[in-house]
């Protein structure tokens, strides 16, 4: 979402906020902005386009200096325009950058107006900068202590202030923030990824932190005004995943990326150890009876598919929440419950804020699969394990879906184990299975030419159904998913079974029907669903396996699979919805990896 870059130097430190900002577009954005302190004076430059527009007006002014913050604006409070790209000033003293929302800030705007301050955007942040300037009496950090105690929401900010030259404050509570510390300079930044090649030591700040940089020195202190010393790592952001080589879209790199991903996740898995999971999984796996799995979006879909694998193999009991909503409502805790979150990035709120009301209400059992090991979910989790696919750059996920699928299905196995529900010869034959899916994938990926065939197709339309029964219906959730957030074609998804129970009411012979049709158990339930579809007159597109005995007919298109993959078929079926969702948008000529109105890592609520 919302991107931070900040810095203090004795060079010019333009170069390195531009490049911080480009590093961050992956987050999804509409507007971008970077102030400088230049001759004792704030100057800023602030744009609706992309970041290289950005770029541009500043080449044009040759605004240069020490002492600057950026920021990548990703709409909540107002519409995408100049006015309300960060940064904000107040009184051509304070300039700031937030990501976060401030929930009361009509209370602080009402205040401010009867002090004297104007307006002049519609958003929350504005209101942090007036209120920063109301307080200001000369110390800044001092300042921005007392302004934050004021705050009720979630926020990480980055202030400077024309009268102080050698000094950038930053604060955070319930969205990331990170201090990049180099050799006579220091730099904040929401990613450490804005700063690979400018720093490797970074600390990552803690909830209620500020941070104070100089020129030469930092502090931080906690929540309570407290002196806080916080670990240095060094932290290898590398970039060279994020280039995008010969591949047209990073979605389209990223999904042939998937059999690498997935070879990395489960490197060096020797055989089914709850240590896989952290040294005290054990004893913690041994106490729970059920699960919770903690969500939002596509990784909600994960969590789907892992409640049949678990309850299947396992014998657990498994609820699904999604995290925006579990914990605005009453539930029944159970300390013996295992909590999973699920998170490509680690700093999705939602789920950030659905972990922690569960551990409010006893259930201290936690677990994160997640993508990024310094992120706050790993932090904040007893237990993790993480997935290695890289930096994934197109808003649309596809190897953080597969690779979290993958994860989750070792989850399932040492479970079972411990459970005593899982054999040796089963262990031994789910294992072969598991390091055969980078082979069996790429052999999917080799479906891609008669995929762009159905894309053409595709569209044209407006409307489709994708349609799954059992372990394949949150697939068929995830493949609707990327063709509506990617080509903007409205699509639901539903379990076959349900059709006669509505959705068959909108089946026409305009109505493109996907349909996932492994040849499992429930085939023959799923071909009579199919009939149901064809003799409305709707166009099938069907996902077969090899052996499922569905052959093309007028109505019926058909692309096979090369095998049936059995438990493990889920993550093999998703990768062609993924395809056909890529070609679609590019027919259509959408923004494949940038979506409109779509964030990369959701920080806020």
């Amino acid at each position: 979402m919302c991107g931070i870059v900040g810095a203090i130097a004795q060079r010019n430190i333009t170069p390195v906020l531009i490049e911080g900002l480009k590093r961050l577009e992956y987050r999804g954005y509409d507007s971008c902005g970077i102030a400088l302190r230049v001759d004792g004076e704030l100057q800023r430059a602030r744009s609706t386009a992309r970041v290289a527009e950005l770029e541009k007006q500043i080449a044009e002014t040759q605004q240069a200096g020490l002492l600057g913050i950026a920021h990548t604006r990703w709409a909540t409070h107002g519409a995408p325009t100049s006015a309300n790209a960060h940064p904000h000033f107040s009184r051509g003293r304070i300039a700031l950058v937030h990501n976060g929302i401030i929930e009361n800030h009509d209370e602080l705007r009402a205040e401010l107006r009867s002090l004297g301050y104007e307006f002049e955007s519609q958003t929350d942040t504005e209101v942090i900068a007036h209120l920063i300037d109301h307080l200001y009496a000369g110390d800044l950090c001092a300042t921005v202590k007392q302004a934050v105690k004021r705050l009720a929401g979630a926020y990480a900010i980055a202030v400077i202030c024309r009268d102080e030259p050698d000094r950038i404050v930053g604060a955070r509570a319930g969205s990331p923030l990170i201090v990049g510390v180099g050799t006579g300079e220091n730099f904040l930044a929401s990613d450490a990824l804005a700063l690979a090649g400018t720093t490797d030591s970074i600390i990552y700040l803690e909830e209620g932190d500020v941070a104070d940089l100089h020129l030469e020195r930092y502090s931080i202190s906690d929540a309570d005004g407290n002196a806080a010393k916080r670990e240095v790592r060094t932290v290898q952001a590398y970039t060279a995943a994020a280039e995008l080589g010969p591949y047209r879209h990073y979605m389209q790199k990223e999904i042939f990326e998937q059999p690498r991903a997935i070879a990395d996740t489960l490197e060096g898995i020797e055989g089914i150890v709850p240590e896989l999971f952290g040294d005290n999984a054990g004893n913690i796996f041994r106490q729970v009876d059920s699960i919770l799995i903690l969500a939002c979006g596509t990784s909600y879909y994960a969590g789907l598919t892992a409640k049949y694998w678990i309850e299947a193999i396992a014998g657990l009991p498994v609820s699904v929440e999604i995290a925006s909503e579990y914990r605005y409502r009453y539930s029944v805790p159970n300390p013996k419950t295992l909590v999973i979150t699920i998170s490509q990035s680690g700093e999705t709120a939602d789920t950030l804020a659905a972990l922690r009301h569960a551990r409010e209400q006893g259930m201290m059992h936690t677990l994160t699969i997640c993508n990024v090991a310094t992120s706050a979910m790993v932090r904040e989790c007893a237990l993790a394990y993480i997935t290695r696919a890289g930096i994934e750059v197109g808003v649309a996920s596809t190897k953080a879906f597969t690779t979290q699928l993958a994860a989750l299905f070792l989850l399932t196995l040492t479970l079972a184990k411990i459970k005593n529900r899982l054999t040796a010869e089963d262990e031994s034959a789910l294992l072969r299975r598991l390091r055969h899916l980078p082979a069996a994938i790429s052999a999917v990926l080799a479906l891609e030419p008669q995929i762009i065939a159905w894309a053409e197709s595709f569209a044209r339309r407006e409307n489709a159904l994708f349609l799954g029964r059992g372990l394949h219906y949150p697939i068929a959730l995830e493949g609707a998913l990327k063709l509506k957030e990617i080509s903007y074609i409205h699509a639901e998804a539903y379990p076959a079974g349900e059709l006669k129970h509505g959705p068959l009411a909108l089946v026409t012979e305009e109505m493109p029907v996907v349909t996932i049709a492994p040849n499992d158990d429930l085939i023959d339930k799923l071909k009579s669903n199919m009939q149901e579809v064809r003799a409305r007159g709707g166009e099938l597109y069907v996902f077969a396996d090899a052996d499922s005995r569905i052959t093309p007919s007028a109505g019926v298109h058909v692309i096979r699979l090369p095998e049936h993959y059995g438990l493990l078929s889920p993550i093999l079926h998703v990768v062609p919805l993924q395809l056909l969702a890529y070609h679609t948008a590019l027919v259509r000529g959408t923004d494949v990896d940038k979506p409109r109105n779509l964030a990369k890592s959701v920080t806020v609520e």
